[in-house]
């Protein structure tokens, strides 16, 4: 029964590829103009495939005001904005946790934690000129703006005269308006590792560029998500510092294990964990350039990077529409539940798990964070099924 699972599951990432999205290509369709609402429904939205657009938002007054920063800080002078503080610019990702235990020789990896960013509020200028020094090699804090939560139309509503308020096609396809819009900048070091939304999304560059790595619905075995604790950094404007601190009481993420561009150092290990993604299909590459549209169909697995202007930034606007929890969702939710291990899995999850659950809880008695061990036991109870984050 499992070895026929596992061939059913592997012929699924071929013949998704075959039947709608392409087997002999990494690329996605490129749209030279908007779609109707009926193409776009038809070929993209309905099978859930993912297309990039151009010529769709060229009236934007956008794309030529905010290339200008005296522009953007007087648009925004008096407007304080949620600045996000990371020690590497990778915010909403796994990194190991300063006060993992090892266990009994031999000694286990560092237990990886999903790690947030420390969130404070400043002035936009402060903050698009942190953004800005992120890009120096010398930096030991690395600044992005990525509030989300409709930002776009909350601490940025001064801009908002410069973008459409929807996108007309997408809204008459979808039938409803975006839920939420939000803006993005950051610099090349902002990376956003590998997840799914529940929404669909259209996401438009207007300086510099994004780099996508995509994977289907279908591809989520090769993702290896699991269970991580969750952690937020903490940043001291005194010693310049960052401590990462598990939440309390303990909550847990479900995360992507994988990371496309694993170091040199590290790369044979990575290869060797996580196989299903690196021997299977490549995933579809994307380069959103300024002016252009991304529609990344909900529940699509993507790895974001950054290209910025001269300036240093790359600043996006992205449009979430509600998803329709339908029949598809339904088919993703069985195929999440059918349990494909294979020996490599089997050894990753022992390495991270030991012999034993590790539930993460603070120590009443100490700033520090400790780990203790159920054995045995069952923290299901523990998960937190929210993978929204982006």
């Amino acid at each position: 029964m499992a070895a026929a699972a596992k061939e059913a599951i592997e012929n699924l990432w071929e013949e998704v590829r075959e039947l709608s999205l392409g087997s002999t290509t990494t690329q996605i369709d490129h749209l030279s103009s908007p779609p109707s609402p009926l193409q776009f429904l038809r070929d993209y939205v309905s099978p859930n495939k993912p297309c990039l657009i151009s010529n769709s938002i060229t009236h934007w007054p956008a794309l030529s005001l905010w290339s200008s920063t005296s522009y953007l800080q007087t648009t925004l002078s008096s407007s304080p904005v949620s600045l996000h503080l990371t020690p590497t610019g990778r915010a909403d990702s796994l990194t190991p946790h300063p006060h993992s235990q090892p266990t009994s020789p031999p000694p286990s990896p560092p237990t990886l934690v999903f790690a947030s960013a420390h969130v404070e509020k400043v002035q936009f200028s402060t903050a698009l000129r942190m953004v800005s020094e992120s890009n120096t090699t010398d930096t030991k804090c690395f600044a992005y703006l990525q509030e989300q939560n409709d930002c776009f139309r909350n601490e940025y509503c001064g801009l908002s005269q410069d973008c459409d308020d929807h996108i007309p096609w997408a809204s008459e396809a979808l039938g409803c308006l975006p839920e939420a819009v939000n803006l993005w900048i950051g610099s090349h070091l902002s990376v956003t590792s590998f997840h799914k939304d529940h929404y669909e999304n259209i996401y438009a560059v207007i300086t510099g560029e994004k780099r996508f790595l995509l994977l289907p619905p279908t591809d989520v075995h090769r993702m290896y998500v699991r269970q991580y604790p969750a952690a937020q950094y903490h940043f001291s404007e005194d010693t310049g510092d960052f401590t990462l601190k598990l939440e309390d009481p303990v909550r847990y993420v479900p995360w992507c294990s994988v990371d496309p561009y694993p170091s040199s150092e590290d790369k044979d290990k990575e290869m060797a964990q996580f196989p299903l993604y690196y021997n299977g299909p490549k995933p579809f590459e994307v380069t959103v350039k300024a002016g252009q549209v991304l529609y990344l169909p909900s529940m699509w697995f993507h790895h974001v990077s950054q290209r910025p202007d001269s300036r240093g930034l790359t600043i996006a606007v992205n449009y979430w529409y509600d998803m329709r929890f339908d029949i598809k969702y339904a088919y993703f939710n069985f195929l999440q539940s059918i349990n494909y291990l294979s020996p490599s899995d089997s050894a990753f999850r022992r390495e991270q798990m030991g012999s034993c659950s590790k539930v993460l809880t603070s120590n009443q008695g100490d700033e520090s964070d400790m780990i203790t061990y159920v054995q045995n036991g069952d923290t299901s109870g523990l998960y937190d099924d929210d993978d929204d984050d982006d």
